[in-house]
């Protein structure tokens, strides 16, 4: 099978890279990343050499350089990792958002239809709902809570999604949509909550954390996510969505709290910030679609998997330190610069 992996460098793309080609060895899998500010080339070295698989820069709204590879590589699956997703840049600067994560999802679908496809899936997120109050444990997100999202970035994916399922009604187009959790784990680009803390902590840097810190999010490591997807593009039902959670609810500081034990840091390095514009309260999934009709549940107890998150940031400083000095972002020039 060819599967195209749109977004591969970046953090739950380039894990899907990892578990895919270890899990289907005579699979082969062909990587677009525009290998923008996220996308780091060099959480590919480990499959650079790989026979089965390919890298190609490119950006998923270049209609052409995007229909062209579909032209030579003919591929059975796409999975459509690529999007903006950091909600702080979002409120900044909603432009390039809507930009990739909409008109490129059109694009995609657009090859897919004139080339052929057994499958497009889209990777989605649980953000599209909105937030559920923190006096109401009970309520959780199901596949049919309205979409009701709260910043640009959200707002993009919530439109994406619509997208992709109009297709599938319009034009038969073979979809399946995922709407995940939050992910942690390895390679995760360091201005996100889990690898900043760690990075900052270990720096001895102030630890920042918005508002009053009680947001709560729904956690799921990577790997379990990775899995959730294997499965759907293999045995989901075309035209439904599945949610991909991991009964893993923690506030925000109680993560942070927890990254200072592991660490042995202080608490006073935590530091109170003003609250993000439209921060949501709280998520949570409710998975029990995707268990019923394809037996997965995540295998990582929270307690476990941020144990070995922590110890793989000690063990690859120099992975997120290129990252934080911005190094990283010459990867590419030396790799292929003068090829």
């Amino acid at each position: 099978m060819n599967i195209f992996v749109t977004g591969g460098a970046g953090f739950i793309g380039a894990n899907f890279i990892f578990y895919m080609l270890r899990e289907h060895p005579d699979y082969r899998i062909v990587c677009l990343d525009k290998l923008t500010y996220a996308g780091n080339l060099s959480t590919l070295e480990p499959v650079m050499q790989n026979d089965h698989f390919r890298f190609e820069k490119i950006d998923i709204c270049d209609r052409e350089a995007v229909f062209q590879l579909f032209e030579e590589e003919k591929p059975d699956v796409t999975v459509n990792f690529a999007a903006e997703s950091h909600v702080d840049r979002s409120i900044e600067d909603p432009e390039v958002f809507l930009r990739t994560n909409i008109l490129g999802t059109q694009v995609l679908m657009d090859a897919c239809r004139k080339y052929g496809i057994k499958r497009f899936h889209q990777v989605s997120t649980d953000e599209v709902y909105g937030d559920l109050p923190l006096d109401r444990p009970d309520l959780f997100f199901t596949e049919q809570t309205p979409l009701h999202a709260s910043s640009p970035y959200s707002a993009s994916k919530a439109s994406a999604d619509m997208i992709v399922m109009a297709y599938h009604r319009t034009y038969g187009l073979p979809v399946t949509v995922s709407r995940c959790s939050n992910n942690y784990g390895p390679y995760q680009f360091p201005e996100k909550l889990i690898p900043l803390m760690i990075a900052n902590a270990l720096a001895d840097k102030p630890l920042p954390v918005y508002g009053d810190g009680l947001n709560v999010r729904d956690w799921l490591y990577v790997e379990d996510h990775c899995r959730a997807i294997d499965l759907i593009i293999h045995n989901g039902q075309v035209g439904e969505v599945y949610n991909v959670g991991g009964h893993n609810e923690m506030s925000n500081i109680s993560i942070v709290k927890l990254i200072c034990r592991e660490l042995d840091k202080p608490e006073s390095l935590i530091k109170y910030v003003t609250d993000r514009k439209g921060h949501d309260r709280r998520y949570a999934i409710d998975p029990q679609k995707i268990h019923s009709e394809l037996g997965w549940l995540p295998e990582t107890k929270f307690e476990d998997g941020i144990k070995e998150t922590v110890r793989w940031y000690l063990n690859n400083r120099q992975w997120w330190e290129t990252i934080v000095s911005g190094e990283y972002r010459n990867y590419y020039e030396k790799m292929y610069g003068n090829k």
